[in-house]
């Protein structure tokens, strides 16, 4: 890189816990296997690029139609949010080198509940939220459009996710992606790289 990228970080599995695939499940007292299968294939991702409200979310989120109840389920993932080991510490290491910081993260509007509960906002700026942006990764839209937005080209971005697919995503459209694994490769990685001493 031939400047100080600005770090895009992805927020759910990589900054903060999904309390999907376990705490939802119990809610419902279903399995994942189950819950995703009664689940209605679209409602959640048309959620977080803004495309229908809440309401249209809790009328819809099972194939079914079948009532459920949201506020509990609501209650329930942000009871389980919370930040992954070692990232908090992470983010404060990076915002006191002067790291640039901006979230770039398939999410819903109750990306306000995540930040009410742990404040990653000390740190970063939720710039770049689907529900904000209208663009799910790994649509290239996603990372193209964050460059353009910031007036820098792909490359002096450097954007970090869990999911593979996403990195792979980012790196096509020419933005270097590291993929989370935890606290301790990511601080290695991004020491290497010159952003942490």
């Amino acid at each position: 890189m031939s400047r100080r990228p600005i770090l895009l970080l992805d927020v759910m599995g990589t900054l903060v816990y999904e309390p999907f695939y376990v705490e939802v499940p119990e809610f419902f007292g279903m399995t994942l296997e189950e819950l995703i299968d009664a689940k209605h294939p679209t409602a959640w991702a048309e959620y977080e690029t803004g495309s229908i409200d809440e309401a249209a979310l809790e009328a819809k989120f099972f194939r079914d139609r079948r009532a459920y109840d949201h506020a509990g389920m609501k209650a329930c993932m942000t009871a389980a949010y919370r930040w992954i080991d070692g990232m908090e510490e992470l983010t404060e290491d990076l915002r006191a080198a002067a790291v640039e910081m901006h979230a770039l993260s398939n999410y819903s509007e109750w990306y306000k509940l995540i930040e009410g509960k742990l404040a990653l906002g000390r740190f970063l700026r939720w710039t770049f939220v689907s529900c904000l942006t209208g663009v799910r990764k790994p649509d290239p839209e996603a990372y193209l459009g964050a460059a353009r937005k910031l007036g820098v080209s792909p490359a002096d971005c450097l954007f970090v996710d869990d999911r593979e697919a996403n990195c792979e995503a980012a790196r096509e459209t020419g933005m270097p992606a590291i993929r989370f694994e935890d606290a301790d490769q990511i601080r290695e990685r991004l020491t290497g790289l010159g952003l942490l001493p």
